[in-house]
Formats: C-alpha cells, structure tokens, sequence
C-alpha cells in the first residue's frame, strides 16, 4: 500500500478487503464473462401433451478480477407438438385451451412439404373471467407472457397449424354457448389458468401485442 515494496497480484478479493495496489485496475482490468449464442429450441420433451423445450449456450470465458457473473445457461419455455415420435398425428382430444405467447407461433411453418401455403387459419377474442395467482409468479423470459393475462380485458388467440385441424382448435369455443364459460391453461405452466367467454371469431388477431396468444 505504501508504494514502495512487495509483489502485487490480480487477486479480485482486493476491491472487497480495500487493500489492492494502486496499479491494480489498470494492470488488472475487469473482463466479463462471455457466453455463446443460443442454440436453437430442442423438440418438446413430451409428444401430444403440453410440454417444454430447452435452449443452452455455454460459457466461452469466464470472468476475472471481478467483471460481470455468466447470465443463465439454460432457458425453458412451454410447448406442445401435434406429432408422436414416428411422426403420427396425435389424436383429438377434448378439454380445455392450451395457450402460449405469440412468439411461439411465428415459429410454426407456413408452407407445408411441397411449399405451398397451410391455411392461415383465425382469431378468437375472448374475455378473461378468472386466472389463478401462479400466472403472475412467472418472471422468466419465455414466461413472462403470463403476467399479461388479466381478469377483465380481453385477449386474442390465434388457431393456426398444427393446431388448426378439421377447421377448430381444442377449446376455441366454437360450438360453445356465446354466454358460457370455457377454460384455458398456459402451456409451460400448469398452474396457471382460468375461465373466459367467447365474444368472436375474427379472420385475424387485432389485440394489442401483449394481449395476442396462439392455441397449442
């Protein structure tokens, strides 16, 4: 500390304990741990069934004399497939609506094999009647769209392929009554669901952003 004489050391413990030498933060600088890219979405880890898929990246670098800590390393969001493992078409079931973000259909393919166009399919507004308090508990980044479903407001959701099939989605209400209540699950979270009412079926969603999901 006085200057003078000793050997110093990159020792990051230093700028806890206040005693690190005076050339320490240049002759030692901060570098932050560095992560790969993600990878891209595992399939769902159970077919016909709502499930979950896995992205990773692993740490290129890790972070000396006190830079910034590794992020998280493994991100899991809700996800259901419509194919068993030979490739079959699951059966239909009945039951209640199996929802997920938006994001999560802009993945879903818009042409089939042959490239040409699958139906674009429609939208269905409803009005939430009720949630469980374990949609709000969620504050991860692929589930954080949870917190937007709220008593009250009404929501949009999108019947697309795979799930559009035979011209419905498993609990899109069409053959419901309009004044009846229908229940609703988020995929990726079991505990979080609830009951709404049917208002109409729409050639598209025109929700605002936060309040526009897909049937799974």
């Amino acid at each position: 500390m006085d200057r003078a004489y000793g050997t110093c050391y990159c020792d990051e413990d230093c700028v806890n304990t206040k005693d690190c030498c005076f050339d320490y933060f240049t002759e030692c600088p901060a570098q932050d741990c560095v992560v790969s890219a993600w990878s891209f979405w595992s399939g769902c880890a159970k077919p016909c069934q709502p499930s979950v898929r896995v992205r990773v990246r692993h740490v290129e670098q890790q972070p000396v004399n006190s830079g910034d800590p590794c992020p998280l390393l493994e991100e899991r969001a809700g996800c259901r497939e419509h194919t068993d493992h030979r490739g079959s078409h699951c059966g239909l079931n009945s039951g209640p609506a199996f929802i997920t973000s938006m994001e999560f259909g802009k993945g879903r393919p818009k042409h089939d094999n042959f490239g040409n166009p699958l139906d674009p399919g429609f939208c269905v507004e409803f009005e939430l009647e009720s949630r469980t308090p374990h949609c709000t508990v969620q504050n991860q980044p692929h589930t954080r769209w949870m917190r937007y479903i709220t008593e009250g407001f009404k929501v949009c959701v999108a019947c697309e392929p795979p799930a559009l099939r035979n011209s419905s989605c498993q609990g899109d209400g069409q053959e419901s009554d309009k004044e009846a209540s229908l229940h609703w699950q988020a995929v990726g979270n079991p505990h979080c669901r609830g009951t709404w009412r049917k208002v109409r079926k729409t050639p598209q969603c025109t929700c605002p952003t936060q309040h526009n999901f897909v049937f799974t």
